[in-house]
């Protein structure tokens, strides 16, 4: 799948777009940095460039993938979301990582909500899991704000991760946590608006 065919999800702020060349610079940024010691990092500059063009082969390999997360007016990057599943995973996830910069505005809650929404919509999911690491507390707190709930039965990768259920489409549907979400994000649009304890994505 050509870059140019991959389908861009429109959000209040942001703009999902398939991974572009130019993209790549705050991409290995990210990846050769501390943030991403929860996702295989941090990653030398070979290690960040073949990394980055998986994301992009990704999506010929299996007809979805990560998105470039852009803000809508500036388009500045923010970080990724998106599906993944590389080979032998038991499943595809929903993913993502937000750029150190800009953590704590609510990118990473309002990007995994559209990802979601075009995993169920689009790709007719009836469920969705994301595998985090135990000591990822951010991405774990961000799990649980979109409804998820830890599933002990469910297929790791590795046995070093755990493994967070989303709700189902029905569950989700016009539901108060569907509600819940998309005000915390309207919440977030507000430059005044300044969450309470550690900064969230």
């Amino acid at each position: 799948m050509h870059t140019a065919n991959i389908p861009v999800l429109n959000t209040k702020r942001l703009s999902l777009r398939g991974p572009e060349a130019e993209d790549y610079p705050d991409f290995k940024t990210t990846f050769s940095s501390y943030r991403s010691r929860f996702m295989g990092g941090p990653l030398n500059a070979y290690e960040a460039w073949m990394l980055y063009a998986a994301e992009i082969g990704h999506w010929n390999i299996r007809g979805f993938g990560m998105w470039m997360i852009h803000d809508r007016i500036t388009d500045e990057t923010y970080g990724m979301a998106g599906v993944w599943q590389p080979a032998g995973w038991p499943t595809a996830e929903l993913a993502w990582i937000i750029w150190p910069k800009v953590a704590g505005r609510g990118i990473a809650l309002e990007a995994t909500h559209a990802v979601r929404d075009y995993a169920y919509e689009t790709l007719n999911w009836d469920t969705a899991v994301s595998y985090l690491d135990p000591k990822n507390l951010e991405a774990i707190r961000l799990a649980e704000r979109l409804g998820c709930t830890k599933d002990a039965d469910a297929a790791s990768v590795d046995d070093n991760d755990v493994v967070y259920r989303h709700p189902t489409p029905n569950a989700l549907h016009n539901s108060q946590l569907r509600h819940g979400i998309e005000m915390e994000i309207d919440h977030y649009r507000d430059p005044e608006f300044t969450p309470k304890g550690w900064a969230l994505d």
